[in-house]
Order: structure tokens, then C-alpha cells, then sequence
């Protein structure tokens, strides 16, 4: 699809963000801001099983714009999808067990299970619902705000198809990387290959921004982080962009987001993404230091800050914002994906404070500049 077969723009502060370029006010958007907290998805998910919201394009879109129409101060719509999508594409049987999450009844135990993955995947035949559901969203947004789309990291996926689900310590996947060195990089090596078609055929869909989930980054030393994880993320952003432009596509923006991987900072941004999305523990004088405004920074709230008073968030709001204390070069959004059980009230006051704050810390950097 190409810009012209959807509706134009009316709010590109996400985009604009995401390039540097300075904002009348602080652009946000929630991680997982489609999901169980909202009562409307629950109504949804009480007719339909996950994965079938996600593989039937028109509930993918309805559930897409549940909090796009609830919260019309969010600034982007992300795709509602998940990133087990991949491994399910290479063969893998996922299911989502209520109460419990992504379950893999026949995960992969030792090297010789890679047999069972698909040699070659046909990403646009196996994923076609993904870019449907993009394609028709992207329409009924109407051109509100932009849409995101997404993908896990190669190191989070691997670690997921290996662990079978959730893990405290992922032992069984780390593992593979100190007994089967040679057989984790070509692992490794194979979905970052699917990732990327899966992330270009996003954008021909549709996208018009692109979010690297590495949920599972800090469960790995720094040596690890630098042997397992960032040559294949580098890759994915120098190839996505390189494909993009071979096609004659948009160059759209790229975030990566390694949960509790403080340790790279410096050298995520060095890399082609032009967002790196932050959790609560790091520090935003510290990262905006360490990343030298080479890159937009997102986050990066902790979640649970959404139990509190509405004093509490909006004293948190404000102090985050004023600490990153720019008109650019700054997204607003939460550490990590929204709680289940966040009061969806507590979600309106979070995003109107985000509006009023923003405003004047870049009414105030404005006025500073034209000092």
C-alpha cells in the first residue's frame, strides 16, 4: 500500500519525536495499550481466543482502536498482535493459557528439535493476517494518529520457544547458549532472517513506525548482550531500513526497547534506531547523558505507578518530564507493558497530565531558545 491509499495524517507528533524534531508537547502512547485493563477488550476476549483476535484482521482492528477511541489524548495506535506470531510462522504451537500466558506444549529442548522448524518461511503467506489487520486499521484510524507495528527481539523469541513460556531464570535457554553456541546463532540467526521480511512486509502494510520488543535483554550479562543479542537487533535495523529503501518504501522510525539492559545504552545508541525506549530503572539525566541526544528517548514510568493517587502520577508525570526537559527528542510511555488490572481511569488522568505537562515544559524550552 502505498501513502496515498490512506487517509492523511492529522497528528504526527510520534513521528516527529522520533526524528528529533521539536513538538508543541510531549507526544505518548501506553505499551500494551490494548489489552486486558479495558473492559471493552475483556468483552471481546470473552467471545474470542487470543490469537484468533489476533489472526482475524477485523478484531485486531476493532481491539487497535478501543483505547484510540477511549483516550483521544494517545498519540499512536500500536497493532494489536503479539510477538509469539514468529515462532508460530516457523512451526511452533503457541497457546495462551488464561491466568498463566504463552504456553509452547512442545518447546524446543536440544539443537536436533530445530528440525521441526520450517527450513524457509513464506512470511507473507504465514503472517498475511498481521498485514491485514495493519492495512485495515490504518484505514479506520482515519488518520487520527500513526499506527506502530512491532516484532520481538531474536534472543527474546529463541528464549521463549526454549523455555516453553514465562521463566524466573530462563535457565533452559541460556543453557543452549554455553552448551550450543554454534547451534543459538543459527537460531538466533534464523528468526532475525523472519523478523525482517515480517518488519518490512509491516511497513508495505501500512506501518508507520516500527517498536523491537527485547523483553528478556537483562536476564543477559553484558558479554552475553554483546554475543547474543546485539549483533542480530544491529541487524535488524541496518537491513529493515536498507530493504526499505531498495523497495521504495518509507523509511519509517525504528525503536528498540531492551528491558533492564542499562549496561548498553551507550551502545544502543550508536546503532541505526532512532528511539530507544527506556525501563523504570534507569535514570533520564543519566541516559540522556549517556546517549548524547544521538536518539529520541521513550519511557519510562513504572507501570505500578498507575496504582496510586491521582496525586501520585501526576507528581510522577511531572517529574519526568521535567527531567528529560525537552520539546524533542522525547516520548512519553511507561517502563514496561501496562498492568492488567490498572484502573482505566487512572490510565485518562496519566495521559491528561502528559498533555498539560508537555505543554509547558516546551513552551518553556521554546521561550529559553529565543532568549
Amino acid at each position: 500500500m502505498g501513502e496515498t491509499d490512506f487517509p492523511p495524517l492529522k497528528n504526527d507528533l510520534i513521528l516527529r519525536a522520533a526524528r528529533g524534531e521539536p513538538t508543541e508537547r510531549t507526544p505518548v502512547w501506553i505499551m500494551r495499550q490494548a489489552g486486558r485493563y479495558l473492559p471493552e477488550f475483556r468483552q471481546v476476549r470473552e467471545q474470542h481466543d487470543f490469537f484468533t483476535i489476533c489472526r482475524t484482521p477485523s478484531l485486531a482492528t476493532l481491539v487497535t482502536l478501543q483505547p484510540i477511541d477511549r483516550y483521544p489524548t494517545l498519540d499512536a495506535a500500536i497493532i494489536f498482535s503479539d510477538i509469539l506470531v514468529i515462532p508460530q510462522a516457523l512451526g511452533l504451537e503457541v497457546e495462551m493459557l488464561p491466568g498463566k500466558g504463552p504456553h509452547f506444549p512442545s518447546p524446543l529442548v536440544t539443537p536436533a528439535d530445530m528440525a521441526r522448524l520450517k527450513s524457509s518461511v513464506d512470511v507473507e503467506k504465514e503472517l498475511s493476517y498481521v498485514f491485514e489487520a495493519i492495512t485495515m486499521t490504518r484505514k479506520a484510524l482515519e488518520g487520527r494518529v500513526p499506527l506502530l507495528g512491532f516484532s520481538g527481539a531474536p534472543w527474546t523469541l529463541m528464549a521463549y520457544m526454549i523455555e516453553g513460556g514465562g521463566s524466573n531464570n530462563l535457565h533452559k535457554s541460556k543453557t543452549w547458549l554455553y552448551r550450543y553456541p554454534v547451534e543459538s546463532h543459527e537460531l538466533l540467526q534464523k528468526l532475525t532472517d523472519v523478523i525482517i521480511e515480517y518488519l518490512v512486509g509491516q511497513v508495505k502494510a501500512g506501518a508507520q513506525m516500527l517498536q523491537i520488543f527485547e523483553s528478556w535483554g537483562g536476564e543477559l550479562s553484558p558479554q552475553d548482550f554483546s554475543t547474543y543479542s546485539l549483533p542480530y537487533i544491529s541487524q535488524i535495523s541496518t537491513r529493515v531500513k536498507s530493504t526499505l529503501q531498495t523497495q521504495s518504501l518509507p523509511i519509517v522510525p525504528m525503536t528498540i526497547f531492551c528491558k533492564g539492559s542499562w549496561y548498553a545504552l551507550q551502545t544502543l545508541s550508536n546503532l541505526s534506531y532512532d528511539v530507544i525506549s527506556l525501563d523504570w530503572t534507569i535514570d533520564p539525566v543519566h541516559a540522556k547523558q549517556v546517549t548524547g541526544g544521538r536518539v529520541t528517548l521513550q519511557g519510562n514510568m513504572d507501570p505500578s505507578i498507575l496504582y496510586g493517587t491521582e496525586e501520585k502520577i501526576k507528581e510522577t508525570v511531572t517529574g519526568m518530564i521535567e527531567a528529560f526537559g525537552s520539546n524533542k527528542r522525547y516520548i512519553v510511555n511507561l517502563g514496561h507493558g501496562i498492568l492488567p488490572t490498572v484502573d482505566p481511569e487512572n490510565v485518562k488522568i496519566f495521559l491528561e497530565c502528559v498533555h498539560e505537562v508537555g505543554r509547558e515544559v516546551a513552551k518553556r524550552v521554546e521561550g529559553s531558545h529565543k532568549k
